[in-house]
């Protein structure tokens, strides 16, 4: 595997590969990689005959300089997950090289943005987001991009950008991966101490209670959030949010009459966590929540 650090690298590292016709897939990171990323990277690899991992910290994407700072990075050892996994090219740029000096252009989607993540972080948080997609796109050129279902909400406002700006890529959403006790994986989990990350099990509790509701026949939103608030209250865990919407329009919704998706983001200690689930109104018993998965639910 070789580490590039400019655009011209990586574009002179694919050019081969482009001119023969070979696919590409996308792995887009921040680092502090996991099984859930790792996962990521092992089914491009499957599927690609090249396939480029990204490790930037999105600095456009964070609310607080603070949290931009603490968030964990360790290059050497994601260079070697990422190669062990399948990687061919991990793509680690400096904040210059991806924002230059006189970079004045955002990339935005309206509506989608403006709940559940972008209401809690501000409207900077998504435009971060949907600018670095749109550059690495711009700048790999995949085939298929690979996302995290545990970012929902990130994964369907990338298809829409994706959809409305007619970018000739495919995006795969792979399911959340967990720990045995049901924590949903994330580069956070890092920060977490021992007292924070037995309560943050509460998150997955909190979707496994609804899931429970929904298989006993339960149909009503209120019940089915009541019950995930009551799970996180017992945890003394105060959520930014709870929500259950559509899973394409993120609408809220007053009944379970179409797939949903249950939403949860609470600040456990000083980690912000999210979590999520996929509810469905025909579904017959609880899914795998407290689980690890590798199988598509996206």
């Amino acid at each position: 595997m070789r580490t590039l650090r400019t655009v011209g690298e990586l574009r002179a590292a694919l050019a081969p590969a482009r001119a023969a016709g070979s696919t590409i897939g996308l792995v887009p990171t921040m680092g502090a990689l996991h099984e859930g990323h790792l996962s990521l990277i092992r089914r491009a690899r499957q599927q690609c005959d090249v396939v480029v991992v990204t490790l930037f910290v999105n600095p456009a994407q964070f609310n607080e300089h603070s949290d931009l700072e603490r968030y964990p990075r360790a290059e050497r050892h994601d260079a070697g997950l990422a190669a062990e996994a399948g990687a061919d090219l991990l793509f680690a740029p400096s904040v210059e090289e991806v924002y230059p000096p006189g970079f004045a252009t955002a990339v935005e989607v309206l509506g989608l943005t403006d709940r559940l993540e972008g209401a809690t972080r501000g409207a900077s948080h998504f435009r971060g987001v949907t600018t670095v997609l749109t550059k690495l796109l711009c700048m790999t050129m995949p085939r298929t991009l690979y996302l995290g279902q545990k970012d929902a909400q990130q994964v369907i406002v990338i298809r829409r950008l994706v959809a409305d700006l007619n970018l000739p890529v495919e995006i795969e959403a792979l399911p959340t991966v967990r720990e045995r006790d049901g924590l949903a994986l994330s580069s956070r989990n890092a920060l977490l101490d021992p007292s924070a990350r037995h309560r943050a099990l509460a998150l997955s509790g909190a979707l496994r209670a609804a899931e429970e509701l929904v298989a006993d026949g339960e149909r009503s939103a209120q019940a089915l959030l009541d019950a995930a608030h009551a799970v996180l209250a017992g945890a003394s865990v105060q959520p930014d949010y709870v929500a259950l919407v559509d899973h394409r329009t993120l609408e809220p919704l007053a009944e379970l009459d179409r797939p949903a998706l249950l939403a949860i983001a609470a600040p456990v200690g000083r980690v912000r966590l999210i979590d999520n689930t996929t509810l469905e109104p025909t579904v017959l018993s609880p899914s795998s929540s407290g689980k690890a998965t590798t199988s598509c639910i996206a």
